[in-house]
């Protein structure tokens, strides 16, 4: 725990919130009946997490703050762990497991970030330890901490819910009697319906991953990657070695494999139908990595400890070389980390994670004059004023409509196509906040509201200066001046048939999807 709280306080000030954490840090601060509203629409998913974040910011609303929950949780992940690891295979392996954990990189990261799934992760880890103490014997009261834990992990995140899968795989291959499966499933079946609400207004919501893509085996191993200490070289093949050496630890097995694979496995599965998965919606499935990559290592540092050497002959029972192992064993943790150094330290960086909206502020700041009319292209680079407002003060949002406390939405509503045209025509000049890929001319927006800026700012505006700060473009666009025409000769000559065309430069392409708030 130790370990997991220095890795998470480390770099935790990246000095800029990336666009999930800038929702999470805007929704959180708003009132408990506008958050409510919101809820009804959009992130239903979150919505526990936004009013424990209420709750949290409304003591200091600042980056730091927004991300110590997920700190607080990933330490104590990293404690539930090894605390598995002490009640199924002793204290050495609980030990590795839990700092094999703290020190993993996908851990690191998510430790680091306004979102829930560390929160998830501890739930899930806590739930699997109530679980094998209500099997080995604390009776049928056991199970209430067990659903209690586990309903709250699923309302947290309802796409933790293949972990009771995973559990119920555990009962089986720890062939526990049929008092054990009763208290089991009376726990699940109370949390499966609690969830149903949830899952129904969810389904009503499903727009918001509709970035997500079905996963192919490519995935598959980028996982088995980011859940190992080592994503490459020595560190990850070692990895897979032990893990493999700790399937023989026949109860640890019966945990840890099932906690790794029946959960990526349920959503990988459902999304060649219906796209669900992403990485981080398993993070709670890394603790079974750990669990079986220390049950191998404990495997290996019994079999070494059993031996010592005695002038020519080997016996058994060598202190010194258990001592030896020990120490090896914390030497080989330490290498682990010291291997991963530079992606902990690169995953530290603010310019890691993308679009940093403090950079797109801190642009404004020196580049807006007080007044200045901005236009966010598409509408969820609006997100950057909310999160960082200093920035965008002096200017005027002139496409917005109703803010997004307001109008119970992520990024405020925005004025009419037609309402817009009539604002830019009051304007000479507009400064446009735009993805880089919002502005390929390839791209042909579906809301016709964004194929209204692009139109207007295409045939009425043309950019004078432009600064690019990574996928972010800040441009200055001013009024062109009217072409002349030559007296006497009118603009369209009378009964000329007009056709309409894309505008030169934009030739017919696939349409890109914008991206869309993401889970």
């Amino acid at each position: 725990m130790a370990v997991m709280l220095a890795t998470g306080l480390w770099g935790l000030d990246r000095g800029g919130m990336w666009g999930d954490e800038s929702v999470t840090f805007q929704v959180a601060q708003r009132t408990v009946p506008q958050i409510w509203r919101l809820l009804h629409d959009v992130d239903a998913v979150h919505g526990l997490y936004y009013l424990f974040l209420h709750a949290v910011l409304a003591v200091h609303p600042g980056e730091v703050v927004l991300r110590l929950p997920s700190v607080c949780a990933a330490t104590a992940t990293a404690g539930l762990v090894a605390a598995l690891g002490v009640r199924l295979a002793g204290p050495r392996v609980g030990l590795w497991a839990g700092v094999l954990y703290a020190i993993t990189p996908m851990t690191g990261h998510y430790a680091q970030e306004g979102r829930s799934y560390a929160l998830v992760a501890a739930g899930a880890a806590g739930a699997t330890l109530l679980l094998l103490r209500a099997v080995d014997g604390a009776g049928a009261r056991a199970w209430w901490p067990y659903g209690t834990v586990a309903a709250l992990t699923c309302v947290l995140h309802e796409l933790a819910l293949p972990v009771l899968g995973a559990h119920a795989v555990t009962l089986a291959l720890l062939r526990v009697p049929g008092r054990v499966w009763s208290g089991w499933g009376r726990a699940a079946g109370a949390v499966a319906l609690l969830l149903l609400p949830l899952a129904w207004v969810s389904l009503g919501q499903s727009g918001q991953v509709a970035w997500l893509e079905s996963p192919g085996w490519d995935r598959v191993e980028r996982l088995a990657r980011n859940f190992s200490p080592g994503r490459a070289g020595p560190v990850f093949w070692g990895a897979l070695l032990l893990m493999a050496v700790g399937l023989r630890e026949r109860r640890t097995a019966a945990v840890a494999l099932p906690l790794l694979l029946v959960p990526p496995g349920i959503l990988m599965t459902v999304s060649q139908v219906r796209p669900l998965y992403h990485d981080r919606y398993v993070l709670y499935a890394l603790a079974g990595a750990s669990l079986l990559v220390a049950a191998g290592a404990g495997r290996v540092a019994r079999a070494l400890g059993r031996v010592r050497f005695d002038g020519r002959r080997l016996r058994v029972g060598g202190r010194q070389v258990r001592a030896v192992v020990g120490v090896t064993g914390v030497l080989a943790l330490t290498a682990v980390f010291l291997n991963q150094l530079p992606v902990h330290r690169q995953d530290r960086s603010a310019a890691h994670r993308r679009d940093n909206l403090a950079v797109v502020s801190a642009l404004a700041v020196r580049q807006m004059r007080p007044g200045d009319p901005v236009l966010f292209v598409p509408s969820v680079g609006r997100l950057a004023a909310l999160a960082y407002p200093k920035g965008f003060r002096r200017a005027r949002d002139i496409a917005l409509r109703e803010s997004a406390p307001r109008s119970g939405t992520l990024w405020g509503l925005e004025a009419t196509p037609g309402e817009l045209r009539r604002r830019l025509a009051s304007v000479e000049r507009v400064w446009v906040v735009a993805e880089r890929s919002a502005l390929d001319p390839r791209w042909l927006p579906p809301d016709p509201v964004e194929r209204t800026k692009l139109a207007v700012l295409e045939k009425e505006f043309t950019v004078r200066e432009e600064h690019v700060r990574d996928d972010v473009v800040l441009r200055l666009h001013v009024r062109r001046e009217p072409a002349e025409v030559p007296p006497g000769v009118s603009e369209v000559p009378p009964g000329a048939a007009t056709t309409a065309r894309l505008p030169a430069g934009r030739p017919a392409a696939p349409r890109a999807r914008p991206r869309p708030a993401r889970w």
